[in-house]
């Protein structure tokens, strides 16, 4: 659907639809306003299935028309039930939303999908941004799908194999020395200066709404039903907030009934502003990232008093999750699930264990967890046993199983 104008989340000022992430005013972040009556008309349940199998189903609900290629993704992951997981956390139900099965492997792919359908629509021949990893590996693989520039920003600590999942497409690449919000600096200087498409930074608009399409997938895949929790993982604080946000557009237009669920975030203990912010009732101060959850390692959320906000009109929380924690916590969703998440989903899993252990999360419970990328991106923290070593002998094989 085509914009006209933006609004500020946070005082409410109204800007025209170009590019532009940021009130000039509170600095609080811009989302797009649109004619909801116009949005009732076509956003009816009939037309959304009838619909391609990808994101781009809730045209009606994004503020970019579909590219071309719409069919072919992002979005329509799967949502499958995790019976095993739920009762080792004692939870009455689990389902895991797989996002790692977008194109890249993250739900990064849902945002830049928006952005750079808009990008597309305003002209730009090059698209940009800061990344802790998966952004720069939706990026580039964006950009080379739609013939653009792409120019990727990152610290120069990310994991290898993040790396070679954004090389691999062929665009610019730059390691810089320092942590991603010295990176997000940079982009914001040069957005101030180049009329390039910066994903993060002057698209953040239209870029944030693709995390909405979450809430939607998980509605339309439920029987048009509402989950009574999800929990997902914390960075920015910007998908915490779209996918509640997702929720209550979904009932505003009548497409689902009842209560809004519950939404519960985690952050790893050495990178977790919104989690201690929220935890001592006061808003969000910059830290110093220090965690292996690189994905979640932004000192300065922009969208961290929001997320605040948002867990608490929902009835949910936001938890630090021990860094010793995270790579057990990949091993148990592995080991129950069938599913390698990263870093990212064993901090989302910590903060599952925790909401059960509080009771805030019960048996009673139709919970959905978001995995937001795959752990062959990050598996440095994983524990595995070598495989055994035998002759080509099914006698030496027999013997090695027990049962000879």
């Amino acid at each position: 659907m085509s914009v006209e104008t933006l609004r500020c989340r946070v005082c409410e000022a109204e800007y025209p639809a170009v590019a532009s992430g940021t009130c000039v005013r509170c600095f609080g972040p811009l989302e797009p306003v649109y004619d909801w009556d116009e949005v009732a008309r076509v956003a009816t349940r009939e037309r959304i299935a009838s619909g391609p199998r990808s994101l781009w189903r809730y045209e009606a609900l994004l503020p970019s028309r579909a590219p071309v290629d719409a069919g072919g993704g992002p979005g329509w992951t799967p949502l499958v039930k995790a019976p095993r997981l739920a009762s080792a956390i004692g939870v009455g139900e689990v389902l895991l939303k797989l996002d790692h099965t977008n194109p890249t492997h993250s739900f990064k792919d849902r945002v830049v999908g928006v952005a750079a359908a808009k990008a597309a629509e305003l002209g730009a021949d090059t698209l940009a941004c800061a990344s802790t990893g998966n952004l720069g590996n939706a990026v580039a693989a964006r950009a080379a799908a739609s013939g653009m520039r792409s120019v990727v920003l990152y610290p120069r600590t990310v994991e290898p194999e993040k790396l070679l999942a954004t090389a691999v497409y062929g665009g610019e690449m730059y390691a810089v020395r320092g942590s991603y919000d010295d990176c997000s600096r940079l982009v914001i200087e040069l957005a101030g200066e180049l009329d390039w498409a910066f994903v993060n930074v002057n698209l953040r608009a239209y870029y944030a709404e693709g995390s909405k399409t979450l809430a939607f997938e998980i509605c339309e895949q439920l029987g048009w039903e509402l989950p009574d929790a999800v929990i997902a993982p914390v960075a920015s604080g910007s998908l915490f907030t779209k996918i509640w946000q997702g929720f209550e557009q979904f009932r505003r237009l009548g497409l689902v009934e009842g209560e809004p669920p519950r939404i519960f975030g985690g952050q790893a203990q050495g990178c977790s502003p919104v989690a201690s912010a929220f935890a001592d009732d006061r808003p969000v101060s910059p830290v110093r990232p220090a965690t292996v959850a690189q994905s979640l390692a932004i000192g300065a959320p922009a969208d961290g008093d929001l997320a605040i906000a948002t867990a608490r009109t929902s009835g949910g929380a936001i938890y630090s999750v021990p860094e010793e924690d995270v790579g057990p916590n990949m091993s148990l969703l592995a080991g129950t699930s069938g599913v390698f998440g990263e870093t990212a989903a064993g901090v989302t899993v910590g903060a599952l264990r925790a909401a059960a252990a509080a009771g805030e999360i019960g048996e009673d419970d139709r919970v959905v967890v978001l995995v937001t990328g795959t752990g062959l991106k990050t598996p440095q923290l994983v524990e595995t046993r070598p495989g055994v070593e035998i002759e080509a002998d099914v006698d030496e094989l027999l013997a090695g199983l027990g049962v000879a």
